[in-house]
């Protein structure tokens, strides 16, 4: 009987630590608040509104961007953006596509970070100084007090 017990209670215990484990690595309100922040993106940007697109990077000096070159800091990247699309038909309709959101849960199961990796597609019929239409990216997110932001962007 006392066998009995202590097996069941090992399959207590392995089921409570796997399901923690589960709930870490399961899709939730996180992924898709994260995606939200990227659909509210998108729609900024296929109005022509750089500075709506840039409400999903943190605000901070050290939010860096990596493309044919490295930008560090909020202002900065915005300036990239706007020099390179001067207007909305440089800007044209974005899509993104092949989004994976990957949860980064610290030991105590708490997501502060998040990796997300995709592709990018621009339908325009003007370019400017970005003459890329397509493109894949990793975002590095942080969730902070105004929520979700990019902390880091490489886009290739």
């Amino acid at each position: 009987m006392r066998m009995r017990w202590l097996g069941w209670m090992m399959v207590c215990i392995g089921f409570l630590g796997s399901s923690r484990w589960l709930v870490a690595q399961s899709p939730t309100g996180e992924d898709a608040a994260i995606r939200a922040v990227m659909s509210a993106q998108v729609a900024a940007w296929n109005r022509g509104d750089i500075d709506g697109f840039m409400r999903g990077y943190e605000d901070s000096p050290e939010t860096t961007f990596i493309g044919s070159t490295i930008a560090h800091g909020y202002e900065p990247i915005l300036e990239r953006y706007r020099k390179a699309y001067a207007d909305k038909t440089q800007m044209g309709t974005l899509r993104f596509g092949e989004l994976s959101v990957r949860l980064l849960p610290t030991s105590a199961g708490v997501v502060e970070y998040a990796v997300v990796t995709g592709r990018f597609h621009l339908e325009r019929t003007a370019h400017g100084a970005a003459a890329k239409d397509d493109g894949i990216f990793s975002l590095v997110w942080r969730k902070g007090p105004q929520g979700w932001k990019i902390l880091l962007d490489h886009t290739s």
